[in-house]
This record gives structure tokens, C-alpha cells and sequence, in this order.
């Protein structure tokens, strides 16, 4: 079921109900501004589950020196998320957050905590697996869009970026250096990235969001194992 296209009588409230979050920032020359929405839609209707209409902007204040980018913070995303999951919990048995963007964490770590305290059903999915081989508009995401939507990447202008390891970063990302850090917008390197292997990629975090929803064991953040 797509929420957006069903008629209030049609919409069993006995069901679980996963809402993408993405975001609208910049992915290096190639890819989409939308590329984490994107992503975590296409693993959320991949399920079988309902899925509601993305949530497409998040906490991005580390790529704001790109033009494109539009972030909402974490304090509004977190805001957000709460107001979201007070409503959709009046009629949804369990709410499950699809996240396909890492700067939003921290908003879904506060918003899940404030829910469940408060009696609701709620959790988290991050989009990574341990096949993610970079962090940002690499090889990981390169693929996957060459097979979600490959009439959005441009492989002509994918070039390699920092590919320093992102725990060493961090510090530095946190601060909104990430234009100082990679001038073209990528840590990592698209090269070689190929829509069979997003294909592959794909395929796994459907598959670990499923599992998770159907075993529903959450960590001490709300994120479902």
C-alpha cells in the first residue's frame, strides 16, 4: 500500500507503517540533490509494507556551502518527526522511520526516545549494510541510483573524492568543513559502480529492513537490529 495514493477507508490500522526520511543536499557532480530519498524509498516499498510519503528534507548543515542543499536542522527535524509520529500513531499499530541519510541520526535518536516514553510503537532503520564501501556520493549510492533511477546519473561527471576514512572526519564534518574537506562534494570513489551491483546493495537492505520489522528488537537508540 502507498498511503499517499489510498482512501481513508482502504488503510488498515492494524498495520505497520514505514515512513522514508531522506534529505536535499548536494551528492557530488553526478548524482541527485535527492539521492538519500530516493534510496530510502526505494527500500521501503521494496518490503510489501504500507509506506507513507517521504519525508525529503533532514539535518545537512555539512553541505550548505553547495548550492542545492536545503537543511532543516536537527532541532526541526526532530520536531518534525515527533509531530509525525504523535499523528500517524493515532491509527498505525507500529511506525518505522527509513532513514537513508546519517546526518539525521541524532533527530531520530531524540524523537524515537520522546515516542516510546510517551506509549507509542515506534522505531528507526538506518540504510547501511556492511557492504557500504564509502560515505558520501561513492560507490555505495552511485550504484544504487545507477539502479533506482538511472536516468539521474550523470557517470561522464563522477570523479573520485576524499577517500580518507570517514571516522577520521568526523570532527571536521561536524564543524561544516565538507567543502574544504572534498571541493567536488564525494568522499569516496564512484568508479566502477555498476546498477547490478546497486541492484545487489538494493536487495540487502530490503531484505534487513523486513527481518528487522518482523523481529522488532530495537537497540538503546530506538533502531531496530
Amino acid at each position: 500500500m502507498k498511503l499517499a495514493n489510498t482512501p481513508w477507508p482502504a488503510v488498515d490500522p492494524g498495520h505497520t507503517l514505514l515512513v522514508p526520511v531522506g534529505s536535499c543536499e548536494q551528492h557530488g557532480p553526478h548524482l541527485p540533490l535527492d539521492t538519500d530519498t530516493r534510496i530510502a524509498n526505494a527500500v521501503a516499498h521494496g518490503t510489501g509494507i504500507p509506506v507513507a510519503p517521504a519525508i525529503p528534507y533532514g539535518s545537512s548543515g555539512e553541505h550548505e556551502a553547495f548550492p542545492g542543499t536545503v537543511s532543516i536542522g536537527t532541532e526541526a527535524l526532530r520536531t518534525v518527526l515527533v509531530e509525525y509520529g504523535r499523528s500517524a500513531s493515532r491509527w498505525a499499530s507500529r511506525l518505522v522511520f527509513v532513514n537513508g541519510h546519517g546526518g539525521n541520526a541524532s533527530a531520530l535518536v531524540a524523537a524515537v526516545r520522546l515516542l516510546r516514553a510517551e506509549g507509542r510503537e515506534l522505531a528507526w532503520f538506518a540504510c547501511t549494510s556492511s557492504a557500504n564501501v564509502d560515505a558520501h556520493a561513492g560507490r555505495t549510492e552511485t550504484a544504487l541510483l545507477r539502479h533506482i533511477a538511472p536516468e539521474q546519473v550523470v557517470m561522464s561527471r563522477a570523479e573520485p573524492g576524499n577517500r580518507t576514512p570517514i571516522a577520521e572526519l568526523l570532527p571536521q564534518l561536524r564543524a561544516g568543513r565538507l567543502r574544504e574537506l572534498s571541493p567536488n562534494g564525494i568522499l569516496g570513489d564512484p568508479a566502477g559502480a555498476t546498477a547490478a551491483e546497486g541492484a545487489e546493495l538494493l536487495a540487502q537492505l530490503v531484505d534487513g529492513l523486513r527481518a528487522a520489522v518482523t523481529r522488532w528488537e530495537l537497540d538503546e537508540h530506538g533502531r531496530l537490529r
